[in-house]
């Protein structure tokens, strides 16, 4: 790998991950549509960019942490800025669905570019442990070029082809948004029921049903307490309405994700939007319908 590196995208995951590349001292270019959020970034090193031509006539590989699919067609691929793709090489690592990953690839490619996927399972202490799962579509070729700029992140792992690997990612968040769901109601039941909680954590703990995700979320749930977010309601909103429109157009029944998207809905109706999503457990036990 060779000459500047930039990152596109410096929210929740983005400024974390930017922050261990400068720490790793990697050049870094940097770029945020709201400019407030490069300021970490512009104290600790990276050169800032003041608009995406700028940022991409000064990067020869661009990492993008966009919100989503849309965001990049807005920002890279808008027609002022796709012509100078050319001979750059983009790494989408944000969650997108897989045919979103396999157009923007389409455009990128015309352009004169390159592109791979690498969507990564973690959230920012994973980040910045460097311990994130990164989850990489791409040719064999385009996996060992990039392998060492990627193991930055974490551990590396070649699925498939553009695509394979968001599908991958899109299917663990629909775990994460089903499990949470499926909890929330389990423990919110008990509770109305004047249930022990320590007894049920005891006894599913010992069971094949226990999933680690129920006791990090178990806390925050008690104390009614989502501040702080690694990952919130609205992002899974966004992936659970992604994971419905590719299960649809793949022929799958996903009838049961339609309640938790509806109690997603309803609390990214509120000011829990930006809160940790274990927040929709709110919805659950009916405290916003009030």
């Amino acid at each position: 790998m060779t000459g500047k590196v930039g990152l596109i995208g410096t929210g929740l995951m983005g400024l974390p991950m930017a922050q261990r590349l400068i720490a790793q001292e990697i050049p870094l270019v940097a770029y945020n549509r709201t400019p407030e959020k490069l300021e970490p970034l512009r104290s600790a090193g990276a050169e800032i960019a003041d608009t995406v031509a700028e940022f991409v006539q000064k990067s020869e590989t661009i990492i993008t942490i966009l919100t989503n699919g849309d965001a990049i067609e807005e920002t890279l691929l808008s027609d002022s800025v796709k012509t100078l793709l050319i001979n750059r090489t983009v790494i989408q690592m944000g969650t997108i669905a897989p045919s979103e990953s396999r157009k923007i690839q389409e455009s990128i490619r015309q352009a004169g570019g390159d592109y791979l996927e690498a969507p990564v399972l973690g959230s920012i202490p994973e980040v910045k442990a460097g311990k994130l799962q990164v989850m990489v579509g791409a040719t064999p070729e385009q996996f060992q070029q990039w392998q060492p700029l990627l193991q930055h992140f974490g551990k590396p792992m070649h699925i498939g082809e553009v695509g394979a690997a968001s599908a991958l990612k899109l299917a663990l968040n629909q775990l994460i948004g089903s499990l949470t769901t499926a909890f929330a109601l389990s423990l919110s039941f008990l509770q109305a029921q004047g249930g022990d909680v320590d007894t049920f954590m005891q006894i599913l703990r010992e069971s094949a049903l226990y999933a680690p995700t129920f006791d990090k979320k178990l806390q925050r749930m008690l104390d009614h307490n989502y501040a702080n977010p690694n990952f919130p309601t609205k992002h899974l909103l966004k992936d659970m309405n992604l994971f419905l429109q590719e299960a649809a157009a793949s022929g799958l029944r996903a009838d049961n994700l339609e309640g938790v998207r509806q109690i997603l809905e309803t609390a990214c109706a509120t000011e829990l939007a930006d809160e940790d999503y274990s927040a929709l457990v709110e919805a659950v036990r009916g405290e916003l319908d009030k």
